[in-house]
């Protein structure tokens, strides 16, 4: 009776253990508008500043290249199982515009205005000689000068006549 109840006990950990490990990991990248279970009202338009914003959401994520009359705001939440490659699945964009120190505009997005770019795999041909295989395992044979007996020294650094 104790060694089936053993047994069962042993496969009921194993499982838990194994169902445990599986479990996703989610990761929080970026700015987090809903710090502290707070809802963060959005900047309002023709109210507030650059000085509020920075003050509310903090410095942005990054900023319009040309002109800085745009501060980009961007968070996203990742989701791993196990050793599989991490995938978003969720994104939030705020856009925030300023017309000269006022706020002009707030535009946000999510996930589902996201764009999969195309990445070109194919590598840019360098000039020089392909070495094989052989040719690198044994490349440094005989490149270097042989230790000569004469310039033998002892552990002390002193030279042995």
């Amino acid at each position: 009776m104790k060694r089936g109840l053993l047994r069962f006990s042993a496969v009921a950990i194993a499982l838990a253990a194994t169902t445990a490990a599986c479990a996703p990991v989610q990761s929080y990248n970026g700015f987090r508008p809903d710090r502290n279970n707070t809802e963060i009202p959005d900047p309002q338009v023709g109210v507030d500043t650059r000085e509020t914003v920075t003050q509310r959401f903090g410095s942005p994520s990054t900023t319009a290249v040309f002109d800085q009359t745009a501060w980009y705001y961007v968070g996203s939440v990742q989701e791993r199982v196990a050793f599989y490659t991490p995938r978003i699945t969720e994104r939030h964009v705020m856009v925030v515009r300023f017309d000269g120190e006022t706020v002009s505009a707030v535009e946000k997005y999510g996930l589902e205005r996201g764009r999969i770019v195309a990445y070109d795999g194919n590598e840019t041909p360098t000039r020089g000689r392909e070495l094989g295989v052989l040719e690198q395992l044994l490349g440094n044979i005989g490149s270097t000068p042989p230790i000569r007996a004469d310039d033998e020294t002892d552990p002390r650094g002193r030279r042995r006549d």
